[in-house]
């Protein structure tokens, strides 16, 4: 079984005015997998806004009162990476040859449109759950440098990055609502392309074909409605 590595990779476009795009050549495999994560989530609850007199009395006369609804936050994944070069392969002479990778990542790219530090994908496994992949932005990084050469070169160092969820809107509405995880086939429409468009990956039209019982995913015929399953 291959041993898989935490990556982080970042997109060339999307988060704002576009569908994102895979910098793949650019992917950033961590040195050590992390030992631990966190997600955090916060949803907001607000309690009744009283207008009367009569609402704020009625508010006294029960422990707790009626809350609202007021939305649900982006989820926040927190990452601990470990960096260490004490027996350097070739090339590597100072760790933070592989830390500013990660600094890259918080600084603004002027090719983007509107210009701005890129989203990015975490991906960990090739098996797509609840946690992974976490498409966001990096919202915090502190870094620790721990060991060093005589002459200065850093040799260890410790990561703490927080990255905030980033939902494409379309895929999010498509996931709230049910009626949206449907797709209506049209003429010259393949398994690739519609994976594309749901899961910005073709390699997933297998997800689609089982999921309809396509005995030849070759052939779709215009009209059938698909069901798009979630991931």
């Amino acid at each position: 079984m291959a041993f898989e590595k935490l990556t982080i990779t970042p997109f060339s476009k999307g988060g704002e005015n576009s569908k994102p795009e895979r910098l793949i050549k650019e992917a950033i495999k961590a040195l050590f997998n992390p030992n631990s994560y966190t997600i955090t989530k916060t949803v907001k609850w607000n309690p009744p806004q009283s207008s009367t007199t009569s609402d704020a009395s009625a508010q006294r006369l029960v422990n707790a009162p009626t809350l609202t609804f007021g939305g649900g936050e982006s989820r926040q994944l927190t990452l601990e990476l470990f960096f260490d070069i004490t027996e350097p392969t070739a090339g590597q002479t100072d760790v933070r040859q592989e830390t500013d990778k990660i600094v890259k990542l918080t600084r603004i790219n002027p090719t983007l449109d509107p210009p701005r530090p890129p989203t990015i994908e975490v991906t960990w496994g090739d098996k797509a759950h609840a946690d992974f992949p976490f498409v966001g932005v990096i919202s915090n990084l502190t870094q620790r440098f721990t060991l060093f050469k005589s002459t200065g070169e850093a040799l260890r160092a410790t990561l703490n990055v927080t990255i905030v969820e980033f939902l494409d809107p379309q895929i999010d509405l498509r996931q709230t609502d049910p009626e949206l995880t449907t797709r209506l086939v049209k003429r010259g429409d393949t398994l690739s392309n519609i994976a594309a468009e749901f899961y910005h990956d073709p390699a997933l039209w297998r997800v689609i074909a089982e999921a309809n019982g396509l005995d030849n995913p070759l052939r779709l015929d215009p009209g059938r409605r698909l069901t798009i399953p979630q991931l």
